[in-house]
């Protein structure tokens, strides 16, 4: 429900999704309404590059208003599978020549892992991505939204884009995590209490306090469009983003008393881990409940749960041990940074050595069009975030979406698995 407009001596408190748009847009805004905002970075993936410098090129005979603005991420099908893939990045490699705009070649890494560590998402920022996933901006209070190549085309000539004010959900953790869980198991349940369409084109604002690295609120602002969110926003806390260098301006922060559609709370301390099961995300269950069904793949890497931290957490588990004869595991970093660091503190021997086959450093096999995509009737455990009906292969394959710690006991075991069913075999 809209709030009504407020008067100029008493204006309404606001959500952190209002209090972004309204600054951005030098004008404030409410929940329902249309803001016009000055747009910080756009980001374009390969696999709707060719779109984009077409709808610029052709349609609105345009360059990019500001180019140190764009950035072209080669990282859906890197490197390219087939001939037309190929010249499609070839395309998009002149694009960026001639026109000045970034561009981040193979083996860099995944779009929003690499804007992260490029600097390129930033508190308060409006960040456009052309992947759904781009509410993992969020992460740093940056209000980071998916659109298609038209919508970035024309933000891209203008420097703007328009956009309308999300109600907003209010999600409050309370409570420690316990051992074995992790902001996976965290995103997943808060879906599945939202719904797969609970909280469709709303705001899902996460309260957290000082709980969660950087990494962490990755996943779990990357797993809000899951619920059917416009933006994932996990409200800054204690010296997390500060400390990577981040400048957190006091408008960031919602008000207290903003009006939220919903609230929820989920207490960390009684959560176990968690699996998505086909063929919705929504489908969450405890793992246990799901222990024994028999595993092909088991797919690590995304820019859900690619990062560092999410290797060091298999490492963890499979660290002197074989991956079952019958399972395959792939493990593909989310980017060149990610490997280099896994690659100076042992991560990846002690993956390589335990029987896991090393991809280059973008999205693999996630969206099913190469490395490592699956058979009619396989199964696979994988650490990304969509398990829909052909999304990694054939429509008869099964995905099972999980944290990295029981994709790696379930590699081990060959069939689904917790950490401790490996410890207590061992």
């Amino acid at each position: 429900m809209t709030p009504s407009l407020p008067t100029s001596h008493s204006p309404l408190p606001q959500t952190m999704a209002e209090r972004i748009l309204s600054q951005r847009g030098k004008k404030r805004v409410y929940a329902g309404e249309l803001a016009v905002v000055e747009v910080d970075q756009m980001m374009v993936v390969d696999s709707i590059a060719q779109s984009f410098i077409e709808r610029m090129d052709r349609d609105l005979a345009a360059v990019p208003k500001y180019p140190e603005r764009v950035s072209i991420v080669i990282d859906h099908v890197a490197p390219a599978s087939t001939v037309s893939v190929a010249q499609a990045q070839k395309g998009a490699r002149e694009y960026a020549t001639a026109t000045g705009v970034r561009l981040f070649d193979v083996g860099r890494g995944i779009c929003h892992q690499v804007l992260m560590e490029e600097g390129l998402a930033r508190p308060g920022w409006i960040v456009l991505g052309s992947d759904s996933h781009s509410t993992t901006y969020g992460a740093v209070a940056a209000f980071g939204t998916g659109m298609g190549a038209t919508d970035i085309a024309l933000a891209a000539a203008s420097g703007k884009t328009w956009l309308r004010v999300p109600e907003s959900v209010k999600v409050t953790f309370t409570g420690e995590l316990n051992a074995g869980v992790s902001a996976k198991d965290v995103a997943l349940e808060m879906i599945r209490v939202l719904g797969a369409d609970g909280a469709t084109y709303m705001s899902i604002e996460m309260h957290a306090g000082d709980r969660f690295t950087r990494g962490q609120r990755m996943t779990l602002a990357n797993l809000c469009v899951e619920a059917g969110a416009k933006v994932g926003l996990v409200v800054p806390g204690g010296e997390i983003l500060t400390d990577y260098g981040y400048d957190v301006p006091e408008w960031v922060y919602p008000d207290e008393g903003a009006s939220y559609v919903q609230q929820i709370e989920i207490d960390l301390g009684t959560l176990r881990p968690r699996m998505s099961a086909p063929s919705e995300v929504d489908n969450v269950h405890d793992v246990a409940e799901l222990r024994g069904i028999k595993v092909d793949q088991v797919f690590i890497g995304t820019c859900t749960n690619g990062r560092l931290d999410d290797l060091h957490e298999a490492a963890a588990v499979l660290r002197g041990q074989r991956v079952d004869p019958g399972t395959r595991l792939l493990v593909i970093p989310a980017s060149s940074q990610v490997m280099e660091a896994a690659m100076a503190d042992g991560t990846l021997l002690t993956l390589i050595q335990a029987g896991a086959v090393l991809g280059t450093p973008g999205c693999g096999p996630c969206m099913g069009r190469h490395q490592g995509v699956l058979a009619p009737g396989e199964v696979c455990v994988s650490t990304s975030n969509r398990n829909f009906i052909g999304r990694m292969g054939d429509k008869d394959a099964k995905v099972y979406l999980a944290s990295p710690a029981v994709a790696a006991a379930t590699a081990i075991a060959g069939r689904v698995a917790l950490p401790e069913d490996i410890q207590a075999r061992a």
